[in-house]
């Protein structure tokens, strides 16, 4: 296929994901009342404005902190665009504008205005989400360049080479680094990724060191190519845990963006904060005062006003703007200063485009998570390198896509996949895992990972207490633990309070046996949510085990990856004549959720429904052929 069409297709699939997007935002955006928006996490009310100062380019920036509904999980983000709006009479008072930082319950909010309209000082003021346009162009756009940049023969390379009009190649003459911390396969994608010349492939399955050995070769790299290096990842979670950890070994890390998580640590390696200490910095805050007072000053001659001292209001502000270009220099000049001084910037797909460092070229990109990351949007970060390393595991939980049409004609085909399959010789897995006991990791290992993985002496056997078995199947086929339909999700209640009586006589035995030990950290997952809605609600019904709620997590599979658990209890939900089992057949999730025990994973299902997928079919004979399959009638009577 050309690289014209390879494009062209993308950008296809990109406008049916984008029109899907827009769509569901409507149908909840649209006459929905303010505290529907707000439990949808859209919007923030009602908000105080805490301050305000004038911005680059003229414009207003407000920081606004919600004041009431707090616990609310919420989806304004840094980049993304929202709007200011009074309630008074939300369909004119609105302005909108950018979130450039979101941390608590506070935000800043970059208004396309320079001044705060007057509205904002009666009736309540929200702030809304408004549907994430930006990202979607980004990503047109980075297609557009990268297909424009294809078709050049010495600036495509890399673009040729990801699309497979040609092969990579390694520098062979190398000599191999030893790094005595890592592995000897770890060790062994460290000069994989330093020899090679355009790509390299770590693929990770879960508990290998992934991180630690990609933290280890991009210090590497920054020694051997003395370049500045892009670090990318699908979420801010990823790129949070990768920025500490290379700050850690001693790289000087800027993180553009916001962190999710707001520790110390992190905030200081911000551009704002990084900012903040710069020694121009100074002369900045005194210009914007000035240029504040100006606008203050104009501001005092009031609307009914004759042609002197509309004069005087114009000169008051056109001096305010010359101010304000003078910051906007020396702010740029902050910035470029910090950047060319950064080893290694950090940020996620998108971000990699912010205004700051839009148009930094690197020798070398690193995207992580790049399993889950969506193909339209790593191309926005690989078109400012020249070498690439993926790393990631494309058996684990791929992107999300909001169009079905949209993933079954491709898009769900993730960039880390088809490059694993184009060009096999950039890969090295991690075959060391140090996570599981090796009875919880074989069924994972032989279906996924071609029998390869083996699990490090220190975990192979380490389980609960000296007689466990780490592995069970709990069968509750023939028991009447028919699942429930609520709304598009399913519910099993049966099953969740068999869960908890199944658990708590595990706690029982493990108290019995292991009295002065630590509490096991325990996960119980579900694909379904209102799944795990019950059982977070019947967990606050089980006494025995209500001492020990802080060590107890109830979510989704998908909230868990890249988590860890002592015990893991997953309950399979699905139980029907028909045999039906839904999403449970996307078996890559179902790795994640049988992949984050250490010691204890229990697997809660029916097996007359769960058998019709040859996968489940093969965990319970797996199951049973090490003694690890049991009968939900055996604790019937409990």
């Amino acid at each position: 296929m050309s690289i014209t069409v390879y494009f062209r297709e993308l950008l296809d699939l990109m406008k049916m994901e984008r029109e899907e997007d827009r769509q569901s935002y409507q149908k909840m955006t649209e006459s929905s009342t303010v505290a529907e928006r707000r439990a949808n996490g859209l919007t923030w009310y009602p908000i105080a404005i805490r301050g305000s100062e004038m911005s680059r380019g003229d414009y207003l920036t407000v920081e606004v902190e919600r004041t009431t509904h707090q616990d609310i999980a919420h989806q304004l983000r840094f980049g993304v665009s929202a709007m200011l709006f009074s309630n008074h009479d939300h369909q004119k008072d609105r302005v909108e504008g950018t979130v450039t930082y979101q941390g608590g319950n506070r935000l800043k909010l970059m208004l396309r205005t320079d001044e705060l309209p007057e509205w904002a000082d009666n009736g309540k003021l929200g702030i809304d989400l408004l549907f994430d346009d930006n990202s979607y162009d980004e990503m047109q756009q980075a297609l557009k360049q990268a297909s424009a940049l294809g078709e050049k023969a010495s600036e495509g390379h890399l673009v040729q080479i990801l699309t497979g009009q040609k092969k990579p190649s390694f520098d062979t003459t190398r000599q191999p680094l030893v790094i005595p911390r890592l592995n000897t396969v770890q060790q062994e994608a460290v000069n994989k990724i330093l020899s090679a010349n355009e790509l390299a492939i770590v693929h990770g399955p879960p508990g290998t060191g992934k991180t630690t050995t990609l933290v280890q070769a991009i210090k590497a790299l920054v020694k051997q190519d003395q370049q500045k290096i892009l670090v990318v990842a699908p979420s801010n979670a990823a790129v949070d845990l990768l920025s500490e950890k290379l700050a850690d070994e001693g790289l000087n890390v800027l993180r553009v963006g916001n962190p999710a998580r707001v520790s110390e640590r992190l905030m200081s390696l911000t551009l704002d904060s990084k900012m903040a200490e710069h020694a121009s910095m100074k002369e900045v805050k005194r210009l914007k005062k000035q240029a504040g007072e100006y606008k203050n000053m104009a501001h005092k001659y009031k609307r009914n006003f004759g042609k002197a001292e509309r004069e005087q209001r114009k000169a008051l502000f056109d001096e305010a703007h010359k101010i304000m270009k003078e910051v906007d220099k020396t702010e740029q000049y902050i910035t470029d200063d910090l950047i060319a001084k950064a080893q290694v910037v950090t940020a996620t797909l998108v971000g990699a485009n912010h205004y700051t460092v839009r148009n930094v070229r690197y020798h070398t990109v690193v995207i992580d998570e790049a399993g889950q990351a969506l193909e339209p949007a790593c191309w926005i970060p690989l078109i400012k390198a020249d070498k690439v390393v993926f790393a990631g595991d494309h058996c684990q939980l791929p992107p999300t896509i909001k169009s079905n049409e949209a993933a079954r004609k491709g898009l769900s085909n993730t960039l880390l996949e088809k490059c694993v399959a184009l060009h096999p010789e950039t890969v090295v897995l991690l075959e060391e895992q140090y996570r599981m006991n090796e009875m919880i990791m074989g069924y994972s290992s032989a279906v996924f990972y071609q029998d390869k993985l083996k699990a490090h002496h220190t975990v192979a056997d380490h389980r609960l207490f000296p007689q466990d078995v780490p592995l069970s199947f709990v069968d509750t086929a023939g028991c009447g633990f028919d699942e429930k339909q609520e709304g598009t999700s399913t519910t099993n209640p049966e099953e969740a309070s068999f869960l908890f009586k199944h658990l708590s006589q595990l706690v029982a035995a493990w108290q019995a046996q292991s009295s002065s030990a630590a509490f096991p950290e325990i996960a119980i997952i579900s694909p379904y949510k209102q799944q795990v809605y019950l059982l977070q609600e019947q967990l606050q019904h089980a006494p025995e085990l209500l001492p020990h709620a802080a060590n107890i997590s109830v979510n989704t599979i998908d909230s868990f990856q890249g988590q860890e658990r002592d015990i893991v209890y997953i309950s399979m939900t699905r139980s029907n004549a028909d045999n039906n089992i839904g999403f449970l057949a996307d078996i890559r999730r179902m790795n994640v959720a049988m992949t984050r025990a250490k010691k204890k994973l229990v697997v809660v299902g029916d097996s007359g429904t769960l058998s019709q997928l040859p996968f489940y079919a093969d965990f319970i004979a797996y199951a049973e052929a090490r003694n690890a399959y049991q009968s939900a009638w055996e604790f019937m009577d409990l």
